[in-house]
């Protein structure tokens, strides 16, 4: 008995090693190419970072705008114009998400339910450049109307509330998908009505799921460059109403790099480290609001 253990273990254990081979690789170079990234943009911004420019870090949060030619580097107004999109985005991609994936998951008729979720797939591969095409030549003019110049911190929200409410739809479908058929029949069972159901029982088990989409959603809209680029102003201020034109910190660097030299580069690059450090935190929170919510 023991022999055909042994024997049994021999025949199992070389394609368990190649299986954990196969896998171990592509998880290594996926960290190894995360790693290159961060070590290559420290490498380029450098130069700033230790202050051998004559520019020191805390200049970048104490400076009170963007001028490269008189060599100020404020990055404190796309800073708070890159938060306030996303956050903007949030509040209004999140509720319709999240009643989209009710809608889909429990409450759409069987002949609309396949409909409505390939239209919400689109929406989810819609290339963003459409999306600012759209918002430049639609929505622009239309606040425009109401509130001009038009091309603003309202028009950056609503173009990132809808390239987020899908991230956030989709994740959260499946996230109520993923709850146990139990919970929504015993709480039948109990009597009570359908929204008490969906809002008070299977979303508070989808939690986790759904927190994961929403924080995912965050990252992309921080993330954000060509759609915010063509609808936002592009103004460097910190925004002091909806209608004020802004530049996120993603846009400027795409339309400042291809001439930047110098410290102006090295600047740049900064701008890069602080939107890594700023998805980096959105990452940590997420993995403690997991922990918190699974001791919970």
């Amino acid at each position: 008995m023991h022999e055909v253990t042994v024997t049994r273990k021999k025949q199992r254990w070389p394609s368990d090693a190649l299986m954990k081979v196969m896998l171990g690789l592509p998880a290594l170079a996926a960290a190894a190419l995360l790693l290159l990234i961060v070590v290559f943009l420290v490498y380029e911004a450098w130069p700033v970072m230790t202050g051998r420019s004559g520019i020191s870090l805390l200049d970048f949060f104490r400076s009170d705008g963007w001028y490269p030619l008189q060599e100020q580097f404020g990055m404190l107004p796309m800073v708070w114009a890159s938060i306030a999109a996303a956050l903007g985005a949030m509040l209004l991609a999140v509720p319709m998400g999240l009643a989209c994936a009710l809608f889909s998951q429990y409450l759409a008729p069987a002949w609309i339910k396949g409909l409505f979720n390939s239209m919400i797939s689109l929406l989810a591969g819609i290339p963003s450049v459409v999306f600012g095409l759209w918002g430049l030549t639609v929505l622009v003019p239309l606040i425009g109307q109401w509130q001009p110049p038009g091309a603003s911190l309202l028009a950056a929200v609503l173009i990132l509330a809808m390239m987020t409410l899908p991230t956030v739809a989709l994740t959260s479908r499946a996230a109520l998908a993923a709850t146990t058929p139990s919970l929504y029949q015993g709480a039948a069972m109990l009597g009570m009505s359908r929204h008490r159901i969906l809002l008070g029982v299977l979303v508070p088990a989808a939690r986790r799921g759904i927190l994961g989409g929403v924080l995912l959603a965050i990252a992309r809209a921080l993330g954000e460059t060509m759609a915010v680029l063509m609808v936002a102003g592009n103004v460097v201020q910190t925004p002091a109403s909806l209608f004020d034109p802004i530049r996120v910190l993603t846009a400027n660097i795409a339309l400042e790099m291809a001439y930047a030299v110098d410290q102006h580069r090295s600047s740049l690059f900064v701008s890069g480290l602080l939107l890594m450090a700023m998805v980096a935190i959105l990452a940590w929170l997420a993995n403690r609001m997991s922990r918190s919510m699974a001791h919970g």
